[in-house]
């Protein structure tokens, strides 16, 4: 769930949605790399965390850049994939997502995000769908980060979304939604409270959009405006 987001502006104006972090210097960067319109695991995005500010001991949301891919500090590199996601139901127990849970929760800002519905139940020729705000508005969902250090001692900041149960218009296509976090909510998730779990809850229906789109979208190399327009039907493709 919740393996591919669209940021549809540059890494300023998106940042610009987000008065309330100041801009860390590892995020340049980034820039020539959004906008992005259909972004994968295992690259880097701009994330919002709360950490040491201009002055030490002082501390405040500040943006930072992270890989999407959660490896803590004491995971072995190599074998399966990173988890990208992590059910909020066994966040605050599962071991390798506890401590960061804990006092390492960060805000991951999109314009978007994609989903695919099983149309027949059989896991083959899904639809894919954008989801993003009714107003088309930036917003932020809910993640973690971990510090790891690979082979050659380097710190490699990675973070993964945290999902939930659906709302009542994700349910028609998935039985999982990421957390969406209500702005007011934002300063909280950053706060030292250790377990803030009642903001793990679906976002209303009500402010949330989603169209069909083409299945351009299955391949990350395919990472153009297109690829968020919507579509009446993608067929499946036709076997000869």
């Amino acid at each position: 769930m919740c393996g591919r987001i669209f940021v549809k502006t540059s890494l300023e104006e998106l940042i610009s949605n987000f008065p309330f972090a100041v801009r860390g210097g590892d995020i340049d960067g980034l820039g020539n790399r959004f906008p992005r319109w259909n972004g994968a695991p295992s690259l880097d995005y701009p994330i919002i965390i709360r950490d040491v500010v201009r002055e030490p001991d002082v501390t405040g949301p500040i943006f930072v850049s992270a890989r999407w891919g959660l490896l803590p500090s004491w995971a072995k590199s190599g074998g399966r994939p990173p988890p990208v996601n992590v059910r909020c139901e066994s966040i605050a127990s599962n071991g390798m997502f506890r401590a960061a849970y804990g006092s390492r929760r960060c805000l991951v800002p999109i314009n978007g995000f994609f989903e695919w519905k099983d149309i027949h139940g059989t896991g083959k020729n899904k639809q894919p769908y954008a989801i993003a705000m009714k107003d088309g508005s930036a917003f932020a969902l809910a993640g973690i980060w971990e510090s790891w250090k690979d082979e050659n001692g380097i710190s490699i900041r990675n973070f993964a979304i945290v999902t939930c149960e659906p709302n009542e218009m994700m349910a028609e296509i998935h039985d999982r939604m990421p957390v969406i976090l209500h702005r007011e909510d934002y300063e909280r998730w950053l706060s030292p409270e250790p377990d803030p779990n009642d903001l793990m809850r679906p976002f209303p229906a009500e402010l949330m959009t989603m169209w069909k789109i083409g299945r351009g979208v299955g391949s990350p190399r395919n990472d153009g405006p297109e690829i968020i327009e919507e579509v009446e039907d993608d067929p499946e493709p036709t076997l000869l």
